[in-house]
């Protein structure tokens, strides 16, 4: 066994491809010496690097590097040093993604100690989704093109074969307590765990997005007017829509698309609600506050909510949960959302396809405001409406034991 390496801490990283390495433990219970590589990725959703190697009893053995420690890249380093034994981080605070993306991996190199335990080299290259790796391996050649010598070759081809999907594991809670009755009334049983992965050569053995045969089916017109349904149910569909937006207040999560749709909604006088959530940092878009002055009387919730309860109660009172993001690898966002009880509506772009069958997705703005707008002026069709995705696919239950094989053997 190689001498162990001095100073090592434990680590979690973002945005650049920076390495996970897996320290194996010493008998003196000294400082870790890695063994195997580990993760890296875009925030919200990189890839995770692991090169093979075992677990080693309690000395650590994963060498977690998260450069964006927020969110819900906090949420899964956090997971996974609870739940999987042999863990130690590394991490950054969660600012200024886009330059932890492009320096991240410079300031671990300083602060993570040399090894002669461990490669560079990956022998697994994992994905939260199809899109994220086929985006990184179509983007590898005209990136390369812009060197000007020496540029390395085929590099998506030598890639390629390393490469395996492992979604994002998801820790939905019991939302019961919190849900309203007309939820409670339509919310499905559990449907059985899905085979999430997708091999090295890239064939998905389950969609995911399927809906289960043994959902029930959304109610049909002459059903909407259901006498029998109970006085509670009957009044919450006089309500207007409550609209909710959970996501970062940033750019790339496109807030001018949402805020130009709802204010076409108030100009066609539709009555809805309104809960912008999700976290803030340094440099809010400018949008935020001109919306909020005038989308003010429509708005019931606004801002972060740190109170994961808190959070948790205003999805599940919300109908309608909507993405406009520009960049989105996986959004654990909207599923948290969908486990609430909410109707999605997202791009037909990114990783929504993969996730959310058709009938929740919107290919331009005006399709939005259209869905917002039916929506708006029949609000009890997402109420009565059960959600075709099977949200326990992407749970820590379903997943665990490939996080465990993948950390212990390289493969999950």
């Amino acid at each position: 066994m190689s001498q162990p390496c001095e100073g090592t801490r434990a680590a979690v990283r973002p945005p650049a491809v920076i390495d996970n390495r897996v320290p194996a433990g010493n008998s003196r219970g000294g400082a870790p010496v890695f063994r195997n590589a580990v993760t890296g990725g875009e925030p919200g959703g990189g890839g995770l690097f692991s090169p093979g190697g075992a677990l080693s009893g309690s000395s650590p053995s994963v060498l977690l590097v998260e450069a964006f420690y927020g969110g819900s890249h906090k949420q899964l380093i956090d997971l996974l040093k609870t739940h999987l034994s042999g863990c130690c981080t590394f991490t950054l605070p969660a600012k200024k993604w886009h330059w932890r993306a492009r320096t991240a991996a410079l300031h671990f190199s300083q602060t993570i100690p040399t090894c002669p335990s461990y490669s560079l080299v990956a022998d697994v290259v994992v994905f939260n989704s199809a899109f994220n790796m086929d985006s990184f391996l179509s983007s590898i050649s005209s990136f390369m093109k812009k060197i000007p010598d020496h540029r390395p070759r085929d590099l998506d081809q030598l890639i390629r074969p390393k490469c395996v999907v492992l979604y994002y594991p998801v820790q939905f809670p019991d939302v019961s307590r919190l849900l309203p009755e007309h939820k409670l009334l339509r919310r499905p049983a559990e449907p059985s765990h899905i085979d999430d992965i997708i091999t090295p050569q890239g064939e998905q053995q389950h969609g995911p997005n399927k809906p289960q045969s043994s959902r029930p089916e959304e109610p049909s017109e002459d059903q909407q007017g259901d006498p029998h349904q109970s006085s509670c149910e009957a009044e919450g569909q006089m309500k207007p829509l409550h609209i909710v937006w959970p996501h970062r207040w940033e750019h790339d999560k496109n807030p001018e698309l949402l805020f130009s749709s709802l204010l076409k909604l108030k100009q066609k006088g539709l009555k809805f609600h309104l809960s912008v959530l999700g976290e803030t940092f340094t440099d809010v878009p400018e949008i935020f506050s001109e919306a909020r002055r005038l989308l003010d009387s429509h708005i019931l919730n606004w801002g972060f909510l740190p109170d994961k309860d808190g959070y948790l109660a205003v999805l599940c009172q919300a109908d309608v949960v909507v993405s406009t993001a520009k960049h989105e690898f996986f959004g654990v966002a909207m599923l948290e959302a969908v486990h609430c009880g909410c109707y999605p509506l997202c791009p037909k772009a990114l990783v929504y396809p993969e996730i959310f069958p058709a009938e929740y997705l919107y290919s331009t703005p005006e399709q939005l405001v259209k869905r917002l707008q039916g929506l708006c002026r029949r609000p009890d069709v997402a109420r009565r409406h059960v959600v075709k995705v099977d949200t326990s696919s992407f749970s820590w239950t379903a997943l665990k034991q490939r996080f465990q094989t993948l950390l212990a053997d390289g493969r999950p």
